[in-house]
């Protein structure tokens, strides 16, 4: 028996092309195929439905719960269907960071920022392969999506900017605990009170689009367990006016992102959590919607080998190093790179000096993190994935750094802290920079791991999902968050996830409510 015999709904060549007209699965198209209209051979209409919602929202993350909190807002009937066991896939583990250009404490702290300078910094780290236009949404929506998160939803941040790489300035808000969960619960709660509460241990297993090219509802299997293929029973659940796929993206799925990048196999971890897979892109690519840009996953370069996942090294790495420390190559005892560029240019700097790096401080950087994660950063040290050396000589020594270069580097970055400018490597100097020195000097290993996808289903300002064939949008289907592509181009600068989840996830639960049923 073949293995398309054995599992008829497997994305293989031969039944993508049949059913979707897309040339392979990580969407490149030619323009010798002549592309068809949508077919619905493969996928007939259940008989019957066993529930009927307005709206089905796939997915619970940041783009989900926007989504059904809008268009249940808007008086639809919602329901938000979940595979994992629990609410929030990767947004609930986040950083808790979003950026808002022009913001009220930007103000505060005389800085010039403009939601232009923004969409600059986006375009320059996307290599230009942003679609601007969209783009250009999140980059005009980041200051009035943040203060919506804090009027609305009753979002709580500390009182400080904190700045990512690729940002000119210093322009990200951060949540109280330093997690997306802050912003999670409190749209759970709100949902909550509007009667919707998300089911989990649901999984998608078909989008069901009729022969006259509009979706029309799901199947789910009800009690999955994952990642138990064929748990759960198979349910049909029928969309009277749109379908909303907001599942994330796929930096845990290993078969799938090898696909697109083959250096990106089993041996290198992941900041995601288990259900981070491809799935439900697939299901998108066989129905007909247009892959886009999907080879480009960013690795996040604040990664340590001596934590699994995500962890708390970004904190450190990031906060401590990044803003007030150094990254320093230990086998020349140099710095490697501006430790405030984006994530590609850091992630690929580290590589190329074979992964023998790490972020360091002395401390008052460490005070600095310290005083602004509290919980944190004495875990890093209970860990030992932080470790303190009372002279620079001892970290030199632990690490098998040269100590003459690195006192140089040092010293070399001290004359650019007093001069105001880092002529080295043009690096943003933060207003209370100070030179660094004297001890105890502080010290985390650096590892890139795969961290987001950039690319997935093509989407229009509408949040609509457009047709491979056709490039126009698939009736009955939105979607938001990092199951789409086009936003941040070739790299993601960092807190800009959340925007683009918030921002059309808004959008596409209320143009989904606002569709006209079919039924």
């Amino acid at each position: 028996m073949s293995e398309e015999t054995k599992t008829p709904k497997a994305m293989t060549r031969r039944n993508f092309l049949k059913t979707s007209g897309a040339v392979a699965a990580a969407g490149v198209a030619t323009g010798t195929l002549a592309l068809k209209p949508w077919s619905a051979e493969a996928a007939p209409m259940p008989k019957k439905w066993q529930e009927t919602f307005d709206v089905v929202v796939i997915g619970s993350g940041f783009a989900g719960l926007a989504a059904a909190y809008e268009a249940k807002k808007a008086g639809a009937s919602v329901v938000v269907l979940e595979k994992m066991m629990t609410p929030g896939g990767n947004s609930i583990i986040n950083g808790g960071v979003v950026s808002a250009a022009g913001s009220p404490l930007e103000e505060r702290e005389g800085i010039k920022d403009s939601p232009e300078l923004l969409l600059k910094d986006m375009l320059a780290a996307g290599l230009n392969l942003n679609h601007v236009e969209l783009a250009k949404m999140v980059a005009d929506q980041s200051v009035s999506t943040v203060m919506w998160t804090i009027s609305e939803l009753g979002v709580k941040y500390k009182d400080k900017l904190t700045q990512e790489g690729g940002h000119s300035v210093p322009r990200m808000y951060s949540t109280y605990n330093q997690s997306g969960s802050a912003i999670v619960q409190q749209q759970l709660l709100k949902l909550k009170t509007l009667g919707v509460v998300p089911r989990t241990r649901a999984l998608l297993t078909q989008v069901y689009r009729d022969a006259d090219g509009r979706v029309k509802g799901v199947q789910i299997r009800e009690g999955y367990a994952f990642p138990k293929t064929g748990s759960g029973k198979l349910k049909d659940i029928k969309a009277r006016k749109a379908v909303v796929l907001a599942t994330g993206g796929f930096g845990a799925d290993v078969a799938f992102r090898t696909l697109q990048d083959p250096r990106l196999t089993a041996d290198m971890q992941t900041t995601n959590q288990p259900g981070a897979t491809a799935e439900a892109l697939r299901e998108a690519f066989r129905i007909g919607c247009t892959p886009i840009q999907l080879s480009w996953i960013q690795l996040g370069p604040w990664g340590s080998p001596d934590e699994k996942g995500m962890g708390l090294s970004p904190f450190f790495a990031q906060l401590c190093a990044a803003m007030y420390g150094l990254w320093v190559d230990t086998k020349t005892g140099k710095r490697f790179v501006n430790e405030l560029a984006d994530r590609k240019i850091r992630a690929d700097a580290i590589i190329k000096a074979g992964n023998k790096c790490i972020a360091m401080t002395d401390a008052n950087g460490y005070a600095i993190g310290k005083k602004l994660l509290a919980e944190y950063m004495p875990k890093l040290m209970e860990r030992g994935v932080v470790k303190e050396y009372k002279t620079l000589e001892e970290m030199a020594a632990a690490y098998s750094i040269p100590v003459e270069p690195l006192k140089q580097t040092i010293e070399t970055w001290n004359k650019s802290v007093l001069a105001g400018k880092d002529e080295e490597w043009g690096r943003y100097l933060q207003k209370n920079q100070k030179p660094l020195g004297p001890g105890p000097w502080y010290a985390l290993r650096l590892m890139p791991k795969v961290h987001h996808t950039m690319g997935g289903i093509n989407m229009n300002t509408k949040a609509q999902a457009t047709d491979v064939s056709t490039d126009k949008p698939i009736a009955g289907l939105y979607c938001a968050g990092e199951v789409t592509g086009g936003v941040h181009g070739a790299v993601r600068l960092g807190s800009c996830a959340t925007l683009d989840c918030l921002v059309f996830g808004r959008i596409a639960g209320r143009n989904a409510a606002a569709e006209k049923a079919w039924g």
